[in-house]
């Protein structure tokens, strides 16, 4: 039985031709999710009471944290509001 040999991240970027200001915009959405998915889980929150409580479907929260669907900054906001959660803008940390 042979491997599959999956690409590296600097594979797909090249192949893509990713800039920095995609991949950039890449993190922050990973980051986002993430932290919306820990918000979600210190409040001891399942996907379905979250969907009850934000009025999205569960199917689609299921997307979002599994990173087929990239949410608006609209949909972001209404799952963190009822996690105390919130979006705020802050400067870049220089490289």
């Amino acid at each position: 039985m042979s491997k599959v040999k999956f690409p590296t991240w600097e594979e797909v970027k090249e192949e893509l031709k990713i800039d920095p200001e995609q991949e950039e915009e890449i993190r922050l959405e990973m980051e986002l999710i993430e932290a919306t998915i820990e918000a979600r889980k210190k409040k001891n929150m399942t996907q379905r009471e979250l969907s009850e409580r934000t009025g999205i479907k569960q199917p689609s929260i299921a997307k979002i944290e599994k990173m087929y669907q990239i949410p608006q900054t609209t949909t972001l906001i209404k799952l963190l509001y009822p996690l105390g959660y919130t979006i705020k803008v802050v400067p870049l940390k220089k490289k």
